[in-house]
């Protein structure tokens, strides 16, 4: 079964599983489509959600802003990349910097890349260029952030680093274990930004989220990208979902509508439907 021959009831089920964490086998096997046909679904649906949430979420009046980096990877983990591949992005380690409305929970950009100065300067002017408020800004240790958020905001911003300090590894849990933390350290960069907003703990939860909504971000598992074309279309149809679908327990509305960018709960059938807007 093509692209083109599934029905709206087909694709709305194919999504709906997508977007609930299944696997892109698991899909298959639920719903019968072809492994082909799904990620074709997959990449034309999210780079509908894409292009629609970049011309939406635009003059957003936020005031808390907190950003992080998410790992992956794609084709093969780092050390298993072919060495004629090696160095080439989409094979090895990718991440994806987020940027969260602290207050509605809006996320309200991201870039998929590499964790390096070039994406951070990128990832940084986008942000600013989304919001119309002076924001307080927290973000973690990253040096790159330091030149991207000033490039970015100049001297208009409060902006503070949230840097962890972590004890040794434990021996035998370096595989699967994080070193255990011991505190936190607050740095004001810029302007003078509140020490009791100084905070990156609803970016974490979302990297939480990430993880349980999107199968290629679970670890230890064989669910992984094999293109990185099919991670940026994975991560733009979660944060559709996220920022327009998926009611926010504490906030009883999606995080677009409590950022004013919505005025209802969207159904899969109409992000389903941006595919269609968008060919137009």
């Amino acid at each position: 079964m093509s692209m083109n021959t599934l029905s709206n009831e087909k694709r709305c089920q194919v999504v709906a599983a997508l977007v609930e964490g299944n696997s892109i086998r698991s899909v298959v096997r639920m719903t019968g489509i072809a492994k082909g046909t799904v990620l074709k679904l997959l990449v034309d649906l999210g780079l509908a959600c894409e292009a629609y949430q970049r011309r939406m979420l635009v003059n957003l009046k936020s005031r808390r802003i907190q950003c992080d980096e998410i790992w992956s990877f794609c084709y093969a983990k780092e050390k298993n990349v072919p060495i004629e591949k090696r160095g080439q992005y989409g094979y090895g380690d990718v991440w994806t910097w987020t940027a969260l409305d602290a207050d509605s929970i809006l996320m309200v950009s991201w870039l998929v890349g590499e964790r390096d100065a070039g994406y951070a300067m990128e990832f940084m002017s986008d942000v600013a260029k989304r919001l119309t408020m002076r924001v307080q800004l927290t973000t973690d240790g990253l040096k790159a952030y330091l030149t991207a958020v000033e490039d970015a905001f100049g001297c208009e911003i409060d902006y503070a680093q949230l840097v962890k300090i972590y004890g040794v590894s434990p021996e035998g849990e370096k595989r699967y274990s994080p070193a255990e933390c011991l505190g936190c350290e607050k740095h004001a960069v810029t302007g003078f930004p509140d020490p009791k907003h100084v905070s990156t703990s609803y970016i974490e939860r979302q990297n939480l989220t990430m993880r349980m909504s999107m199968r290629r971000f679970t670890r230890l598992t064989n669910a992984f990208s094999k293109k990185v074309e099919n991670l940026e279309a994975a991560v733009a149809l979660h944060f559709m979902w996220y920022n327009f679908g998926r009611v926010h327990q504490t906030l009883r509305v999606t995080p677009a509508m409590e950022a004013g960018v919505a005025d209802h709960v969207w159904s899969v059938g109409e992000i389903v439907a941006l595919m269609e807007k968008k060919s137009n």
